[in-house]
């Protein structure tokens, strides 16, 4: 069983920045993949970032040039560093980490961008 645990999440300005990050109870490495997944009230889970086991990176069309998610393995985290948020980026994010069929996920942290 893999326990992912997500912080960094908060209240921020539009315009501003945020790093969350995902702490995984494994090793990162030998998962194929990890993501961050959000879910804004009222709306379906949608796909913001994924990156596999060998580096690749995956993002929602909506959000390539603001959003970057990176990882490092020593640490077993990945993390997702979000730039020139809107409030339209306010939902609860979550980490999902994919090994072979198997899925896992966090219990979300929650990101609300409001002045």
């Amino acid at each position: 069983q893999v326990q992912l645990v997500e912080s960094g999440g908060g209240l921020v300005q539009p315009g501003g920045s945020l790093r969350l990050s995902c702490a995984a109870s494994g090793s990162i490495s030998s998962f194929n993949a990890m993501g961050w997944y959000r879910q804004a009230p009222g709306k379906q889970r949608e796909l913001v970032a994924a990156i596999t086991s060998g580096g690749s990176t995956n993002y929602a069309d909506s959000l390539k040039g603001r959003f970057t998610i990176s990882r490092d393995n020593a640490k077993n985290t990945v993390y997702l560093q979000m730039n020139n948020l809107n409030p339209e980026d306010t939902a609860v994010y979550y980490c999902n980490a994919r090994i072979l069929v198997k899925y896992f996920w966090g219990q979300g942290t929650q990101v609300t961008v409001s002045s």
